[in-house]
């Protein structure tokens, strides 16, 4: 005997790399959770980063004092910032002022938001980018949205235009910049898009989106609202009759098939958990993985 070990069966070293990147994964929660804070820490190891979302119902305030009991608590908080809802450049700058004065936030995920119209001067992510007020208010990286399937409203080219500018603007700016993608079901349209990007020369960070586990009408109604058309389709392949839309779909299927894709050049950076079930329901699956 040589002392050769035998390599582990493929099937285990996926689980195992599963495993790690559930580990190290960020997630994602309403500024108005109850779990925003200490609670959290019954759930999730501090130092995870949780990235607070930025819906309609809620103001930057909200928003600011979610991510200082995050950081209190132990966690690293990322705040949506979502440029249609910002009224002007005032509120966006008190909101990026306080978030890294009261929450020592270092970082952000710029978005343009949902609504048609914006309530102030910016029209979409690159606008509040170009205001200074990322830099201006200490931040040193910056996150944007990908999009594996497609926008709802904006065309591929645009999306691909728009991103390059994001990105070319950010490093200018001396800001770190890193991708976070839409939430979906299949791993195909992930991994093609991946490897556009690279073919492409954006070469940022990207944590690939995943819904946590929640039942298949809860999922449906979010897809709807996000626009991911294939990944629906899929999602209604694997649960065809009415009766099943309450059952829970997790997405360790998903997870299984970006492993088993995974680019050995170009690994996964890592994943982001949407907790569309709940934040508890969500670490008690990614606990189970691990």
């Amino acid at each position: 005997m040589d002392g050769a070990t035998t390599p582990s069966p493929p099937r285990d070293r996926h689980r195992q790399r599963a495993a790690e990147l559930v580990a190290a994964a960020s997630i994602e929660i309403s500024p108005r959770d109850e779990l925003a804070g200490e609670r959290l820490r019954n759930l999730f190891a501090p130092g995870t980063t949780v990235f607070v979302n930025h819906p309609a119902s809620v103001t930057h305030h909200d928003i600011v004092a979610a991510c200082a009991k995050l950081r209190r608590a132990g966690f690293i908080p990322v705040p949506h910032v979502a440029a249609r809802r910002l009224a002007s450049f005032t509120q966006a700058n008190d909101f990026l002022r306080r978030a890294a004065g009261e929450a020592e936030v270092t970082g952000a995920l710029l978005i343009a938001g949902d609504p048609d119209l914006p309530a102030g001067p910016f029209g979409d992510s690159l606008a509040l980018l170009a205001s200074g007020v990322v830099e201006g208010n200490g931040l040193r990286a910056v996150a944007f949205a990908g999009y594996p399937e497609g926008h709802p409203t904006i065309g591929g080219r645009a999306l691909e235009g728009a991103l390059r500018g994001k990105i070319a603007l950010a490093r200018r700016n001396g800001l770190d910049v890193s991708l976070v993608t839409q939430f979906g079901f299949e791993a195909a349209p992930i991994q093609r898009w991946s490897a556009a990007l690279r073919g492409d020369g954006i070469d940022c960070p990207v944590r690939v989106g995943i819904a946590g586990p929640a039942t298949v009408m809860t999922l449906a109604k979010f897809a709807v609202r996000c626009g991911i058309g294939a990944s629906l389709r899929a999602l209604a392949r694997d649960h065809t009759a009415f009766a099943r839309i309450l059952v829970e779909a997790k997405p360790d299927a998903l997870i299984e098939a970006l492993v088993a894709g995974e680019d050995a050049g170009a690994p996964i950076d890592g994943l982001h958990v949407f907790t569309f079930g709940g934040a508890r329901r969500t670490a008690e699956w990614m606990h189970a993985l691990r």
